[in-house]
């Protein structure tokens, strides 16, 4: 049972702006680079790092998601209140 995650994500308005994201993110570009320039959230200057969270923290949708994935995972989009999230799973514990 995982109990926290480290992520890191990067917030965009639309899933077609999340998407062409994500395009870029699987042909080799870097994610943090891709959140440092188009994240609409401050922890894009941060590269898109949220750091560890645990359950009840993030917003239904952006926890189930990560929850729920693996390792070096990107998922995503990931519709919520606050636009379109790719989200990275650095790590869990």
């Amino acid at each position: 049972m995982v109990k926290q995650v480290n992520a890191a994500h990067i917030l965009v308005k639309t899933e077609k702006e999340a998407n062409e994201l994500k395009a870029q993110i699987e042909g080799g570009a870097k994610f943090a680079d891709l959140a440092k320039k188009k994240s609409t959230c401050p922890s894009g200057k941060k590269g898109g790092d949220l750091g560890w969270f645990g359950r009840g923290q993030m917003v239904q949708a952006f926890e189930t998601a990560a929850f729920n994935a693996n390792k070096g995972d990107i998922v995503g989009p990931v519709k919520t209140e606050f636009g379109y999230h790719l989200i990275l799973v650095k790590d869990q514990k």
